[in-house]
């Protein structure tokens, strides 16, 4: 393992962390996410952690975690394509559970079902699919 450290997001990350996006498929005109979105889910008490390699002061990994005062949503967990299967988005996942049972809440996330590697983290670390329901989205108004 290379020697990291997770630390909050900080506003100068921006442009490091919709590199890692694009890189790891992330970025999405549609989701709309921006700057200004990761700032207003962060005064109204969601998270937002980067896992930098210290060797190259490189963003390889980044964890979003927003609050709607019920439950916690887990967003945007993804990791740099070279330090992928290194136990790495585990740890990020941890980090955000931590905060959840402190914070007392339940998390709760949409994964895609292609995305065999996430689905067995995620099952491994407790989550549970939500039988019988269909995730649904309205994008534009």
């Amino acid at each position: 393992m290379s020697k990291i450290k997770i630390r909050e997001y900080e506003s100068h990350d921006f442009l490091a962390v919709l590199g890692l996006w694009e890189l790891t498929g992330l970025a999405d005109e549609k989701r709309a996410d921006s700057a200004l979105t990761i700032e207003k889910s962060l005064k109204f008490g969601g998270k937002f952690w980067i896992l930098e390699d210290l060797t190259s002061d490189e963003c390889i990994g980044t964890i979003w975690l927003t609050n709607d005062s019920r439950r916690l949503y887990l967003h945007h967990l993804g990791v740099h394509p070279n330090y992928q299967q290194k136990g790495y988005g585990r740890l990020l996942s941890e980090k955000a559970i931590r905060f959840a049972k402190k914070s007392n809440m339940q998390i709760k996330l949409e994964v895609h079902e292609a995305n065999k590697y996430a689905i067995k983290l995620y099952r491994n670390l407790g989550f549970q699919y939500l039988d019988k329901y269909n995730v649904m989205i309205k994008r534009k108004h």
